[in-house]
C-alpha cells in the first residue's frame, strides 16, 4: 500500500492548513484534499481535489482506491454554536462520518486513522483547572456528545478490531488564514480580523471566561506528530488531551492593544456564554508529551505578533489597489 493520504473536510479551519503542511512534507500528489465544496486556500495550491460527502462511504472508497490512500485524516465537523442550532444534522455528520472512515480501516481500505475530539467532551462537573486525562466527562452540548461517542467509538474499533486511530482533543483552535466556523472558541480569531479591519469588537463572552487555546501551527504540528508517532507509544485510543496557552477575552484584547493602541473591546454575552462555562480552564496534557513527546512553540505573545503582522499584511496590497 501506497503512503498517500487522504484529507476529509479539508475546505474547513485546520484542514485547509493542514493539507497545505503535509503536502509539503510528502509532496503535493500524495496528499488528497476533500470535502463538498473548495475552499478559498486551497484554489490556488496545487494538489489533487475531489469533492466527497464525508457520510458516504462508498464516495470515500472510491477516493481511496483511486488514489492507493494508506492515511485517513477525518476533519469534516459541526462545531459547538452550529450543533445547538441543528443538533440532529451536527450528530448525524460528526458521527456517520466517523463509522464510515472506521468501517474502511476495519476492512483493510486503510491502514491509519486521525479523528479529532475536543474540549467539548468536557462538561460543568468536570474540574476546570489542569483538566485530567480522565476524569468527570458529562458533556453539555451536542458537539460535546458526539466527541464523547466518538472517542469511545475509536477505543472500540481499536481493540475489537485493531484499527490504528489516533485522536487529539483540540482546544479552541486560532489562525489568520480562515475566518471562523461556527466554534464558541472562534471569538479569539474573530477579534483579530476585527481589530484590523474596523479597529473594535464586541465579544460574545464575558470579559474574565478563561479556555484553552492554541495557535495554529501548534495544532498542525500536534496532529502531524501523533500520526508519525510510533503505534506502540500510542496508549491512548479515545483522545488525548492537548494544551498549549490560555487566556480571557479580556488579555488577548490588551495584547492586541501593544499593537493596535486604538483596538476598543464591549462585551455582549450571549448562548455561547453557557457553553463556554462548562469548559475546562486549564488543560493538563501530560500523557501527550510522555507518550509522543508533545510540546507546543507559541505563547499569547508570540501568537498575536504573528497574526496582526500577516493580517496587516495580507491588507496591504487591497489598499493599495483602492
Amino acid at each position: 500500500m501506497s503512503d498517500t493520504i487522504l484529507i476529509l473536510g479539508a475546505s474547513g479551519q485546520i484542514g485547509g492548513e493542514l493539507t497545505l503542511k503535509l503536502r509539503s512534507i510528502y509532496g503535493k500528489e500524495n496528499v488528497i484534499a476533500s470535502d463538498i465544496r473548495e475552499s478559498e486556500i486551497l484554489q490556488n495550491s496545487e494538489g489533487p481535489f475531489e469533492i466527497v460527502d464525508a457520510t458516504d462511504k462508498e464516495a470515500i472508497l472510491k477516493v481511496v482506491q483511486k488514489h492507493r490512500v494508506s492515511q485517513v485524516y477525518l476533519l469534516a465537523a459541526m462545531l459547538s454554536a452550529t450543533g445547538e442550532k441543528y443538533p440532529r444534522k451536527a450528530w448525524d455528520l460528526n458521527m456517520t462520518s466517523l463509522l464510515a472512515v472506521l468501517d474502511l480501516a476495519k476492512e483493510n481500505h486503510v491502514e491509519r486513522v486521525f479523528w479529532p475530539s475536543s474540549i467539548a467532551v468536557f462538561g460543568p462537573t468536570t474540574p476546570k483547572e489542569n483538566t485530567p486525562q480522565r476524569t468527570i466527562i458529562e458533556p453539555s452540548t451536542v458537539y460535546g456528545i458526539s466527541k464523547i461517542s466518538g472517542e469511545f467509538w475509536c477505543n472500540y474499533y481499536h481493540e475489537k478490531y485493531g484499527v490504528d486511530v489516533r485522536s487529539i482533543r483540540y482546544p479552541g483552535i486560532i489562525s489568520w488564514k480562515t475566518k471562523p466556523g461556527g466554534g464558541t472558541t472562534d471569538y479569539a480569531v474573530d477579534i483579530f480580523f476585527k481589530a484590523i479591519e474596523e479597529g473594535s469588537y464586541e465579544c460574545f463572552l464575558k470579559e474574565d471566561t478563561r479556555l484553552p487555546m492554541m495557535y495554529m501551527e501548534d495544532a498542525v504540528k500536534a496532529t502531524i506528530q501523533i500520526m508519525e508517532a510510533d503505534k506502540n507509544s500510542i496508549t491512548t485510543r479515545t483522545s488525548y488531551n492537548l494544551s498549549a496557552i490560555d487566556f480571557t477575552p479580556k488579555e488577548l484584547a490588551e495584547e492586541i492593544q501593544k499593537h493596535i493602541p486604538e483596538f476598543a473591546i464591549t462585551y455582549k454575552p450571549d448562548f455561547r456564554q453557557e457553553i463556554a462555562d462548562s469548559w475546562p480552564q486549564t488543560i493538563d496534557d501530560s500523557q501527550a508529551r510522555a507518550d509522543w513527546d508533545w510540546s507546543h512553540q507559541y505563547d499569547i505573545s508570540s501568537m498575536t505578533k504573528d497574526i496582526i503582522r500577516n493580517l496587516q499584511a495580507q491588507k496591504r496590497p487591497e489598499m493599495e489597489l483602492l
